[in-house]
């Protein structure tokens, strides 16, 4: 059984900072894709970062120079550090994971199948 579980979410000003965690729990085995996945009211779920087994990261254009992803191993969390925040970012945020994966990079949403209750991120102007 996997687990995902987001937090770190919250209101901010633009040019502020944010970091969401996620919390991973049970059996992954190997060739995990983790990302994160925002929706914005009225949008399609966007796949903005995504990180393999070994540490490789892509972002998506609208995040890539702001956004960094990184997994800490030992404590079995995923991060997405947010600087630079835009009030385009407000959306719902998720962490989502696949398993047995042939590819990471860019993974679309629709290409997750373990997927976190999400948690929202405002930002004011």
């Amino acid at each position: 059984q996997v687990q995902l579980a987001e937090s770190g979410g919250g209101s901010a000003q633009a040019g502020g900072s944010l970091r969401l965690s996620c919390a991973i729990s049970g059996s992954f085995y190997v060739r995990v894709c983790m990302g994160w996945i925002r929706q914005a009211p009225g949008k399609a779920r966007e796949a903005i970062a995504t990180v393999f087994d070994d540490g490789s990261a892509s972002y998506s254009a609208s995040v890539k120079g702001r956004f960094t992803v990184y997994k800490d191993h030992a404590k079995n969390i995923l991060y997405l550090q947010m600087n630079n925040l835009k009030p385009d970012v407000t959306a719902t945020y998720y962490c989502a994971a696949e398993r047995w994966v042939t590819y990471c990079t860019d993974r679309g949403a629709a290409d997750f199948s373990y997927w976190g209750q999400g948690t929202q991120v405002t930002v004011s102007s």
